[in-house]
């Protein structure tokens, strides 16, 4: 019953055809250059009017026709995920064995992940990649990538997270996505070339921001908010250093201002 499938296939590779998912996984990758604009907004009802180039939205929450209606008005679209953090509420929410989930990581309803057991996370991360390439998205952003930093019941080392987190990457570029290095300050120098954009939260607030050097100076965007302090305390210091900043709300939601 299959043969007719499988000749049709035949003859598109002859004709030098090929199918959608082989295209963008051959196509070349987007890859934000330093100070684009964007929107995170990973609450309330999606505003697509923001003046924005790149969107960064939910990955479970949002729906293809809201990618591909970004897309008609010429934005690109990141994927967000928890990578490092199980979320009870996430419809796979099931599928992870007890024994990988560890300590919370101060948000309801999330827990750390043993991110050393990637014989078990490995094809949970790549199901959840596959719905993000599926509905169209350029982009992911693996949120809780610092898990080894953190007190999450696991003995965690910075081998293990470098580990991690290159897997990450690379189950992205298979799919033909960009991927960003969300925090993770201290292994930035050893993970920019992996990554094709980063995603920092309050690097000002904590005298961080010129450890984001490596990526613009690799001409690769730096995607970074603010909750706390006003723009006047780091917008300056952000056009210095080429970051693409705004603050945000913690919930954050639609509103935004941006330097």
């Amino acid at each position: 019953m299959r043969r007719p499938i499988l000749l049709l296939a035949l003859l598109l590779l002859s004709a030098g055809c090929t199918t959608d998912s082989d295209s963008r996984a051959s196509a070349p990758r987007w890859r934000p250059r330093p100070g684009v604009a964007w929107q995170w907004q990973l609450s309330g009802r999606i505003d697509t009017s923001v003046d924005a180039p790149v969107y960064d939205i939910d990955g479970f929450d949002r729906s293809g026709a809201t990618v591909a209606a970004l897309h008609r008005k010429g934005r690109k679209v990141i994927c967000y995920l928890s990578t490092g953090a199980w979320e009870d509420w996430r419809p796979d929410a099931k599928k992870f064995p007890r024994s990988v989930i560890g300590k919370g990581n101060g948000w309801k309803g999330e827990r750390w992940l043993d991110i050393r057991r990637t014989n078990v996370l490995e094809p949970l991360m790549a199901a959840r990649l596959d719905m993000c390439r599926d509905k169209g998205f350029d982009a992911v952003e693996p949120d809780n990538m610092d898990g080894y930093r953190n007190t999450t019941g696991f003995p965690l080392t910075a081998a293990d997270q470098l580990r991690y987190n290159r897997l990450l990457a690379k189950l992205a570029h298979d799919r033909g996505m960009a991927v960003g290095l969300k925090n993770d300050l201290d292994q930035i120098p050893r993970l920019v070339k992996d990554f094709d954009f980063a995603v920092n939260e309050q690097c000002a607030q904590y005298g961080e921001c010129a450890a984001l050097k490596p990526f613009v100076e690799a001409d690769k965007a730096v995607f970074h908010v603010e909750y706390e302090l006003p723009t006047s305390r780091f917008c300056a210091q952000s056009r210095r250093l080429k970051l693409s900043s705004m603050l945000k709300k913690y919930e954050l939601g639609a509103w935004r201002r941006a330097c």
